[in-house]
């Protein structure tokens, strides 16, 4: 077991078509000290492409800019763009498994290359000394999934300056996984992380992997630094409730392990306005409240708020008729649910 830090970390992971930054607009709005994670971008996207990939909203702070690459000079330029438009922090991705991600030479491959990513590491460092660059990685790819294999790609990246490391809790299969099957069927292997944040104690070392519950983020951190959740944050938003609680008093689980009704109900009347704002710019109101399905998870009213902005949503024209409307039925629901317990013999 670590010594616990006064200050540990919790996170939204990266997720590709997910957390862009309508969804960490939102999010922020459920945890005020959470870090938040971009969707990873590559470099050719950042250098060459045509939109700004490296947009976001002020209120989003602490987050973190996700690169993929593997060309140093590329990924120092991004870097110096990226310290240049506010960010302060960079995170290497190590760890996606798909296909395109390979043929672009970056993502998991790159564990077999930990030279690059040292070079990568130093590059950006050197572009932007003020810039925190971090990596996220799996323990292994395909056979090589020894902890000898892993410590030597973080000797590589150490030394080179990497002092903030995310350990997915799961090798990768590169061959014969799909993504999805990569985030499933591997083995998580939780112990092996708190190995290697024993073997690095100077090193900050989050856990990311099949974390989704209060209870199982405050064990984590009493091996570990922080934690990083996924999908659950996602699916689940509510959950990202306690994540404020938890940073406060790291070693107890919190009262309430989600965010209650009232604050979820706030939060909805919190995004009227800036989905408004984004259709002023030109945007749709599907752009946003697709991050939001998965608000009232498991209560009453749940199905019927999915329904209505699924159905409604991609033509919808005005936030306020759109998000009230969803409301609404909630609403409704839970005081049914109400009536009915109400009503039920005790």
């Amino acid at each position: 077991m670590v010594q616990q830090l006064a200050s540990p970390t919790l996170a939204v992971a990266p997720m590709l078509d997910w957390t862009d930054r309508h969804c960490r607009y939102f999010h922020r709005l459920l945890s005020t000290k959470t870090v938040l994670f971009t969707e990873m971008v590559t470099t050719g996207a950042i250098i060459h492409g045509k939109h700004d990939f490296l947009a976001f909203n002020p209120t989003e702070q602490p987050v973190v800019l996700q690169l993929g690459g593997s060309d140093p000079a590329a990924m120092a330029e991004c870097a110096a763009r990226a310290y240049e438009r506010g960010y302060t922090a960079v995170d290497i991705n190590v760890g996606c498994p798909s296909d395109r991600v390979k043929n672009g030479s970056f993502g998991a491959c790159l564990m077999a290359a930990p030279d690059r990513v040292a070079a990568c590491v130093q590059a950006m460092q050197q572009a932007a000394p003020e810039l925190r660059v971090s990596v996220k990685t799996r323990l292994g790819i395909d056979e090589q999934d020894s902890d000898e294999f892993l410590y030597r790609f973080i000797d590589d990246i150490t030394a080179a300056g990497c002092r903030h490391l995310t350990l997915h809790a799961r090798k990768a299969w590169l061959q014969g996984l799909s993504p999805k099957q990569n985030r499933e069927i591997p083995p998580l292997q939780y112990e092996r992380v708190y190995r290697a944040k024993q073997r690095y104690p100077e090193l900050h070392v989050m856990i990311n992997g099949g974390i989704a519950q209060a209870a199982d983020v405050v064990a984590h951190l009493q091996h570990v630094d922080g934690v990083m959740v996924g999908r659950e944050a996602y699916q689940n938003p509510a959950f990202l409730g306690c994540f404020d609680s938890i940073l406060t008093a790291p070693t107890q689980v919190p009262a309430a392990t989600a965010a209650s009704f009232e604050e979820q109900v706030r939060v909805v009347e919190q995004m009227i306005p800036y989905i408004e704002a984004h259709l002023a710019q030109g945007g749709r109101c599907w752009h946003v409240v697709r991050h939001m399905l998965g608000l009232f998870q498991g209560q009453p009213g749940a199905r019927r708020w999915r329904q209505w902005l699924s159905q409604q949503g991609p033509a919808a024209d005005s936030a306020e008729q759109l998000v009230r409307g969803g409301l609404q039925l909630v609403l409704d629901a839970r005081a049914l649910f109400d009536q009915k317990l109400a009503e039920s013999p005790q």
